[in-house]
Formats: C-alpha cells, structure tokens, sequence
C-alpha cells in the first residue's frame, strides 16, 4: 500500500491531534467483527501493552462499535516470541510485536524496528512514510501472509543495566547479555553471549545471573522490570536502537476480507496508536529516570573506545549479512541512503540546537 493512500485513508479515522473521531455513517451498513490481537508485552508494562488497547478503542469508535479487537497480553494465548507466527498461521488474526524479534526469520526484518546506528523515531518513520520503508516492509511481511502497520515508537532507547563497569572492549568479553534483535550479532564479534529473553523473564534471570547484564527500553519500562534493584550500572547510549518501531501485524486474508471503509479506520486507528507510544514515553521517561537514580543507579556513557570498536564490528556484520542475504542487502542499502541523508540534515539543525540549548535551563 502507497504512502499516500495510507495517508489519506488515516485521516477519515483521525483529527489533527490523533484524536478518533466517531464514524456511525460508515459502520451502519458493515459487519460486526471481533477479531483477536496477541502482543509480546505484559500487562504491566502499560505503555508497550497499552498501546494496543488505544489501537483497538479507537478502531472500535471509528467503528461505532462494529469492530472490534479483544486484546490478549503475552503468554495468554502465544508465548511473546512467536506473535508473528501466530498472525501468519491465522491462530490470531492480529499481533503487536517488535519486527526484529523474527531475525531468525529473515535478517531484512531488523529494519522494521531498528538497525544499529540507525535511525532515530522520526527518521524511522519518515522513511516508513515518506521514503521506501513501507513499501520494503510490505513486500517482506507478504511473504509470510501478513499486513504491516506502524504500531509505535520508543524513542532512543538505553544501553542498558550492568553488574560491574564497563571501562574497555575487553570488558565485554564473555559478559552474558540480554540484548534483541541484530545488535546481539555484532556484540557477539566483541566477546559478548548474547542472550534473547522476553520481558518477563529478565529480572529473574539478571537476580539469579544467569546473565550479566540486560537492557530493554529506558527508564519507564525498566523501573517497572526492577532492573536497578539488581544491577546498579545504567548505561546510555542503546546504539543498536536510536528508535525502535513496533508494528501490528495482521493476517493477509482475513485484512483482504476487510471492506474499506474498515481497512480505513484501521489504519487511522494504528496512526493514532503509533504516535501516542513514543509522545507517552517522552513525557514519562525523565521523572522515571530521576526516580531511579534518586533510588541509587548510576548512570555511565559507553565511552568513544567501546562506542568505535561497536560502530567497526557493526559494519563488518552489515558487510557479510549482505552477502549473505540479497533481500537484507537491498533493504539496507535504500535504509543507509535515507539514514545518511538524513544525519545531514539532523547535524545542521537539530544538533546544534540540542547540543546548546539542552545544556541550559529556562
């Protein structure tokens, strides 16, 4: 589906603020439908849970109560790591998940969240929108008899909790760390044994140590996790995720099933949820990071070494994915002329205001 279709049809469902409004004109001649969603997130992290249920309320008033999508947090039908499986078997007709947790997949689909030293939200999402991200996306998810949607955003995340400092690459060597998604392979070039967990079975493992350290979102998510509770060293940046999207995912043939003036309201309905995600986090996460370090955590940058010997072996891991994989080679290299284009732009003007004006207090 074109951009320009996706955004045409997203505002019939949404105001200029994202706010749904009502459409009982359209809903009086179409079918009730209740549809099932299964995320990869519990409960308790509401915002990432959450923003499913905003999707699916404002399908349902776009709807005037037609449509509508019972939402089922992870474990409760599928476990979180296999939504996507869930949503091509047709188990589930709807999954919100992050894209990069099918890796195993195919490679190409960490473009669909994020890529190392990637893009940032907005970055993300112009190139999904206003760039080739979307049509890329699409073709990847048909071959798995699915429809993609953006489904949120978490802004630049953090690198993460550690038991001990971090001063050296060497450091790195053999520190068992739960990390998603492709950043796992290129850290694994520095010594690292990356392991993949879903959320909530990471407090668990860092407290016993199984693992050594482990990163998830930023400060909201991960007051909530406990994580500082059992390793006090927060480091920042998450160069692997300068913005990660999530996406709702649905089975090809039930959306084909869809009559339009549904698939519309859809795709406002995942416009206003998309938008929603990352506006909550960036109001939520600054008072959850002082909270933390009010409670003790010690916050550290990964130093320009460390950050150098990530950014060569990240290189070298696009160098031999591409050999290996023709699609994520040609998804990447239409990523990386957006990117670069980008980081242009966003060094003259949005640097250099941030880097003065963010060290100053109004």
């Amino acid at each position: 589906m074109e951009r320009r279709s996706f955004l045409k049809k997203a505002t019939i469902a949404t105001g200029v603020g994202g706010a749904t409004l009502a459409a009982p004109a359209i809903a009086q001649s179409q079918p009730s439908l209740n549809w099932r969603l299964v995320s990869s997130f519990p409960k308790s992290l509401d915002n990432l849970y959450g923003t499913s249920e905003i999707f699916a309320n404002a399908l349902r008033k776009a709807t005037d109560g037609k449509f509508n999508i019972k939402v089922f947090a992870a474990g409760e039908i599928v476990p979180p790591l296999q939504v996507q499986d869930a949503v091509q078997n047709g188990t589930v007709e709807v999954g919100h998940t992050a894209g990069y947790y099918s890796l195993g997949k195919d490679s190409a689909f960490i473009f669909d969240t994020a890529a190392p030293f990637g893009m940032t939200a907005r970055q993300q999402t112009a190139w999904m929108l206003h760039g080739n991200g979307m049509k890329l996306m699409r073709e990847l998810y048909a071959s798995y008899n699915i429809v993609n949607f953006m489904g949120g955003q978490t802004g630049t995340q953090m690198g993460g909790w550690f038991r001990k400092e971090i001063k050296t690459v060497a450091d790195l060597k053999g520190l068992k760390f739960r990390i998603a998604g492709f950043a796992g392979n290129i850290l694994s070039k520095l010594g690292v044994v990356p392991q993949q967990l879903p959320a909530g079975e990471i407090y668990s493992a860092l407290e016993k140590g199984t693992i050594d350290a482990a990163e998830f979102v930023g400060p909201y998510d991960d007051e909530k996790l406990g994580l500082a509770k059992v390793a006090k060293n927060y480091y920042y940046p998450a160069w692997w995720e300068g913005g990660a999207s999530l996406s709702f995912l649905v089975n090809k043939k039930k959306w084909d099933e869809l009559p339009p003036a549904y698939q519309a309201a859809w795709e406002g309905a995942c416009f206003q949820a998309h938008t929603e995600m990352c506006a909550k986090y960036d109001a939520l996460n600054p008072p959850a990071l002082q909270r933390l370090l009010q409670n003790g955590a010690v916050l550290r940058k990964f130093n320009t070494q460390i950050l150098d010997a990530c950014f060569t072996a990240t290189q070298e891991a696009y160098a031999e994915e591409s050999a290996k994989n023709p699609r994520f080679k040609a998804i990447y290299e239409d990523y990386r002329r957006f990117r670069n284009m980008e980081a242009q732009w966003f060094n003259v003007a949005e640097q250099a205001f941030a880097q003065y004006s963010f060290n100053k207090k109004l």
